[in-house]
């Protein structure tokens, strides 16, 4: 016979006592963020005021690889570290960490490498958060629970989307399972630092709520192809990574040299292109595949340029590129596929993302935060195929495998 328990204390203590830390976190992280994403926009703008910064990217990015031999000892492998320490907590994260991929990834964009910002944002968090592991551990003993706050407000304050910005936090960390127990102080740790950042001024992109058609049979089996393809294409980008690392370290073992070569390919292609199309986070080229059809091929240059200058050692992260990659990947669907180019565009901006960081169920909490309800089942089923054709591994080679990707 079921019994009505009697009232918990002690888990009462425990939630006030850990949410109180969550908004502290994402308050922190939510500062962070605001100087990133300011700073960030300013190199950008910046860069594009003189154009000729670019002729610069190859020695900007062999002083950052420099700096990071020299200052980053135990921080240089960014948010795949992360993922080792809440899997197997060896040490705090040096504070370093925070100012190091700041200054990096402002310096990457300023001089015109293709790359993301979101990483940053989630590093800072994390970096930010273990300081409270290491200051305040006789409170708080579940480190893991600290460091996944820190990645979840990063994520929700530096793209405005808290939701899944929460689920992201706890999700990126196994493929095929979720850490139920860190769903309420990520959440809270989230929304804190989503709302700092818009407290202190930050004007988050806007896309689109989008006038979805009515769900027909032709729709969703259209939604089902879009995701398959949109998971061989993340599964590309993933494998281009992998390679320019591979072909760096057979050819040129000394990684200051690495950014040199990777910044002479990109400044040489914007030349040869006669635009920054591919350069920097592409947000124009993002609303663009909203509301106009763009480049069949934008989603191949993007890739191309972002493999490059994240292989070759530039800072920054890998989550705008996604976006990009999907959005006007869908866009060009939309010549063979019976859906509107917007509503592919947006199942191609949340389903790359997916199957490349292996996040399906904050893909879709992403999808209803940025276009509205009306995507949900689309969404929901161009994620899944996604997630499912994308292969065993991501961008981030620290996940571990819980589930093998089966049906």
């Amino acid at each position: 016979m079921y019994k009505l328990s009697a009232f918990n204390p002690s888990m009462l203590r425990k939630m006030v006592v850990w949410c109180s830390l969550a908004v502290v976190i994402g308050a922190f992280s939510g500062l962070a963020s605001t100087l990133f994403f300011n700073s960030v926009n300013w190199a950008i703008e910046f860069r594009r005021a003189h154009t000729w910064l670019i002729l610069f990217l190859p020695v900007a990015g062999f002083f950052v690889a420099l700096f990071y031999k020299t200052y980053g000892s135990g921080v240089e492998n960014g948010n795949n570290l992360i993922l080792d320490e809440i899997h197997d907590p060896k040490k705090i994260i040096p504070f370093r960490m925070v100012p190091m991929i700041f200054i990096g990834a402002v310096i990457s964009h300023l001089f015109g490498a293709s790359v993301g910002r979101e990483g940053g944002a989630v590093q800072m968090g994390a970096g930010i958060s273990d300081q409270f592991s290491k200051y305040l551990d006789k409170f708080f003993t579940n480190r893991k629970l600290i460091l996944m706050m820190g990645m979840s407000a990063g994520f929700a304050s530096i793209f405005g989307t808290p939701i899944a910005g929460a689920i992201f936090g706890f999700e990126v960390l196994f493929i095929g399972t979720l850490v139920y127990d860190a769903l309420l102080p990520c959440l809270v740790a989230a929304i804190s630092g989503y709302y700092t950042a818009l407290l202190l001024g930050v004007v988050h992109p806007h896309y689109f709520y989008l006038e979805v058609p009515n769900i027909s049979v032709i729709g969703l089996l259209s939604a089902v192809v879009a995701g398959i393809i949109f998971g061989y294409a993340a599964k590309f980008f993933v494998w281009s990574i992998h390679k320019v690392k591979d072909l760096y370290k057979v050819y040129i073992p000394n990684n200051l040299y690495h950014p040199i070569i990777g910044g002479m390919i990109v400044m040489v292609s914007f030349y040869a292109i006669g635009s920054d199309r591919y350069h920097n986070l592409g947000e124009e080229i993002i609303h663009a595949s909203f509301t106009q059809h763009v480049y069949p091929w934008d989603f191949l240059g993007k890739i191309f340029m972002t493999s490059v200058s994240l292989g070759s050692g530039f800072k920054g992260g890998e989550v705008m590129s996604l976006f990009y990659i999907g959005s006007t990947l869908g866009n060009s669907l939309s010549y063979i596929l019976p859906l509107d180019y917007p509503v592919l565009a947006a199942l191609g901006f949340v389903a790359v993302f997916a199957g490349a960081a292996n996040v399906p169920i904050a893909s879709v909490i992403l999808a209803f935060e940025l276009f509205g309800p009306g995507i949900g089942a689309y969404a929901a089923l161009a994620v899944v195929s996604s997630y499912l054709f994308s292969g065993g591994h991501g961008i981030y080679h620290s996940q571990r495998t819980h589930l093998e990707k089966n049906i």
